[in-house]
């Protein structure tokens, strides 16, 4: 999401967390019935470490779409998405090919639009017709509809903002992003597998991908004086986020290798070391870095958090990220992120309420509607993918 283009509210943190209309709002997230415990999110083929994390990145993006950009990086909150994308569709895939020695690409594909469809295309819908209706209010032109609608909104906000699409659906670029990386990266990954490389030059081999990412960022940058909207929202400059995760679900999975590191290592000298970083590329304002290197430093950086995340579960910061109602935002954050800036816009531009009430009440609405599209469309087609699962 384009946090410039977006962000036009503001709230203060605090208002955000743990006051009683938002505990009364989290309230139904603990009566999903996959989240009752880790053992029947496992059950269901789920890292609960990693519903955790997915919370921890929505929270992100809410609060800096909510008018804290120049204090909440919201677009970390997406970097953490990509990785975490990256890493769980590799990891599937990387156990489709042990299993059966190859990818069944219908599957694949089939799994992937009933995970991602249904609520994409409702929520744009529902934003279209607030915006027709007048509740949100911005002219809708074809050309901007089209490239939601096929995905190539991304491109689309490079070359011509966001004029013309529904308030709130500027956050569909990132979707972009990804359902361009799931057209290629199984048949990168299928070419890999028959050069029958072990899984640390596998693992290699996207990293020199990454590389060339970040190469191809600093001639954009540096060389052709690219805007910051170019590299922050292209495919092309942005799939090394999703690059670093699957590299780690090939070489050192924390969900299916043993550690190449000891315990303490990772907690007292990687993770530091990781935390660091990230913080760095937060306090480095510069757009040359931003725009090229940021990227890179905090894909590496994310590496150390995602692996203690997972081994550690009940250590240090790991224990919140396994509550029940934290994983429970995790479950949902898909449609918490299709849905939030749209109630933002509704509650803080449309009907006028203050900024920090409308922030909160913008919250709420995204999580009730979040946990009505999650039991009547993503629950019953969860069903239906794990039956087109190998």
């Amino acid at each position: 999401m384009a946090v410039n283009c977006h962000g036009r509210a503001r709230a203060v943190v605090s208002d955000l967390m743990g006051t009683p209309a938002e505990a009364e709002a989290l309230a139904p997230i603990r009566s999903i019935p996959a989240l009752e415990s880790k053992a029947a999110a496992k059950k269901h083929g789920q890292i609960p470490s990693l519903d955790g994390l997915r919370a921890v990145a929505f929270l992100i993006v809410f609060i800096s779409h909510a008018g804290w950009q120049s204090v909440i990086p919201g677009g970390f909150g997406v970097t953490i998405f990509f990785f975490l994308s990256g890493f769980l569709i590799t990891t599937l895939l990387r156990e489709e090919i042990a299993r059966h020695g190859e990818i069944d690409f219908r599957r694949f594909y089939a799994r992937r639009v009933l995970r991602i469809w249904p609520p994409f295309y409702l929520v744009l819908a529902l934003a279209t017709v607030a915006a027709l209706g007048g509740l949100l209010a911005m002219q809708l032109n074809r050309p901007a509809m089209l490239a939601l609608i096929f995905h190539f909104t991304n491109y689309r906000s490079i070359a011509a903002g966001v004029e013309g699409m529904p308030p709130g659906t500027g956050v569909y670029w990132s979707l972009a992003v990804e359902e361009h990386f799931y057209l290629v990266f199984p048949l990168l990954l299928t070419g890999i597998h028959r050069w029958r490389l072990s899984a640390k030059n596998q693992a290699t081999l996207l990293w020199g991908i990454c590389v060339a990412v970040l190469a191809w960022r600093t001639v954009l940058v540096l060389g052709m004086g690219s805007p910051p909207i170019r590299t922050y929202m292209g495919s092309d400059t942005r799939i090394d986020s999703l690059l670093f995760g699957c590299a780690l679900a090939l070489y050192g999975n924390p969900s299916k290798d043993s550690s190449r590191f000891q315990d303490q290592t990772w907690k007292f000298v990687l993770l530091p070391l990781g935390v660091a970083c990230l913080l760095l590329t937060f306090v480095i304002r510069s757009d040359a870095f931003r725009e090229t290197i940021r990227y890179s430093l905090q894909g590496v950086a994310l590496v150390p958090v995602f692996v203690t995340a997972i081994r550690f579960p009940e250590w240090g910061a790991g224990r919140i990220l396994n509550w029940s109602w934290v994983r429970g935002i995790g479950v949902l954050s898909y449609s918490l992120y299709l849905i939030h800036l749209c109630a933002l816009h509704a509650f803080q531009e449309g009907l006028g309420f203050p900024k920090v009430t409308g922030a909160v009440l913008a919250l709420i609405a995204t999580l009730f509607l979040s946990l009505g599209i999650y039991l009547l469309i993503e629950r019953p087609l969860a069903a239906v993918r794990r039956r087109l699962s190998r």
